[in-house]
């Protein structure tokens, strides 16, 4: 047992809390906060989803002591809150509910979509809503309440603009298409003094991870290494190339995070400056099983440390939509995935070791999800209790 303490509905608590204990269950019986529904119990259903932070969290795979500090909000806390107003307005006039079991996870998502994506057309409110069931409805109803109140907030937006004398268009959803375009324009950039890869900023809706890890090698040694993405891909449990174009490449992407299972089909296109030693992976895929789409950028800058050792720093920037989208803005997958970002190093490291054999330098440790998970789980609990 220990004692947790965040914010729930704008009001701060405390208590004591078994460490299994997911957050669900301990807002439904410890706070009686019942409007919190759990329907699957392993984050596929999203009946149970709340705000943690802000974001749309599964508070059935979620454990109560990983929300120490926290700010909560759950169906009962949106008195004041005027998107759910607008929200709760629509699902009533566009009849978006029947039952109810799954409308209190369904309003947060529509609320993160509407904050999230305002431009958002019919095809991105349904891949959004794809990791919410609903028994009932047929979606109708909750995808028309969802347009409407966007509909209704860009002609506000629009009639603002208009009095500040300028002109407001709504962006269409372009979707993600595995094409150039998807992959930027810019070849192969080798020229010393060039233009840097192309790569963009915080793109609104995106979520962005950060990390890094050390090679034991010389930085030109680290910089060309990179340059072979057949070698590189084979530093990451999951990843098969199919096919080979210089700075193309196509392939699938096995992964799996607890209930999360997915192969994602696509293709990828490196972008590098030989001068600043940056390079950009631009790609773009999805998984044929749930449907779900992804984008992604995940640039790396190399850093000198010493004559024998380089300094990987890795920013990633992606988007997923479909039924995985909400995983994918999980704490603790965040954390999962900077894991995988040190243990990805630890392999570059071995591949690029000239004392072993080939075949020695080829063998990529099996990825282990559940002492992945355990190991993260480790972390969280070290850092909640202020270990350095």
């Amino acid at each position: 047992m220990q004692t947790i303490e965040f914010t729930v509905n704008r009001r701060r608590v405390s208590g004591a809390c078994a460490d299994r204990t997911h957050l669900g269950d301990y807002l439904r019986d410890t706070h009686r906060l019942t409007g919190t529904h759990l329907g699957c119990e392993h984050g596929v259903c999203g009946a149970c989803t709340v705000l943690v932070d802000g974001k749309p969290v599964r508070s059935c795979i979620t454990f109560a002591a990983a929300c120490q500090g926290a700010d909560i909000v759950t169906v009962e806390g949106y008195e004041d809150d005027a998107v759910m107003a607008d929200l709760r307005v629509a699902f009533n006039r566009h009849h978006a509910l029947q039952c109810g079991y799954c409308t209190p996870g369904m309003l947060a998502t529509a609320r993160d979509i509407v904050l999230r994506l305002p431009d958002a057309d019919e095809a991105t409110i349904r891949h959004e809503l794809s990791g919410n069931l609903c028994r009932c409805t047929g979606y109708m109803g909750i995808v028309a309440a969802i347009r409407s109140v966007l509909d209704a907030r860009r002609a506000a937006a629009g009639v603002i603009a208009r009095h500040a004398g300028a002109a407001a268009a709504p962006l269409p959803f372009a979707g993600f298409t595995v094409a150039d375009e998807a992959l930027g324009t810019q070849p192969h950039l080798a020229a010393a003094g060039s233009a840097e890869p192309e790569r963009s900023a915080d793109r609104k809706g995106w979520s962005r991870i950060e990390g890094g890890f050390t090679v034991p090698y010389a930085l030109d040694e680290v910089w060309a290494f990179m340059a072979d993405l057949p070698a590189v891909a084979g530093c990451l449990p999951g990843a098969v190339l199919t096919d080979v174009a210089g700075e193309k490449v196509k392939g699938h992407i096995a992964i799996k995070f607890g209930p999360m299972s997915a192969r994602f089909d696509g293709a990828a296109r490196l972008q590098r400056d030989d001068a600043s030693k940056r390079g950009v992976l631009k790609g773009a895929g999805q998984d044929s099983l749930s449907n779900s789409k992804a984008a992604g950028d995940i640039a790396y800058q190399l850093r000198a440390l010493s004559a024998g050792a380089t300094e990987v720093a890795v920013d990633l920037q992606y988007s997923l939509q479909g039924p995985l989208a909400q995983f994918s803005r999980s704490g603790l997958v965040r954390d999962f995935v900077r894991r995988m970002i040190a243990d990805f190093g630890k392999s570059v490291s071995r591949r690029m070791d000239p004392t072993l054999s080939e075949a020695e330098r080829n063998q990529v440790a099996r990825l282990n999800p559940v002492a992945m998970f355990l190991g993260v789980l480790w972390e969280r609990v070290r850092r909640l209790f202020g270990a350095r």
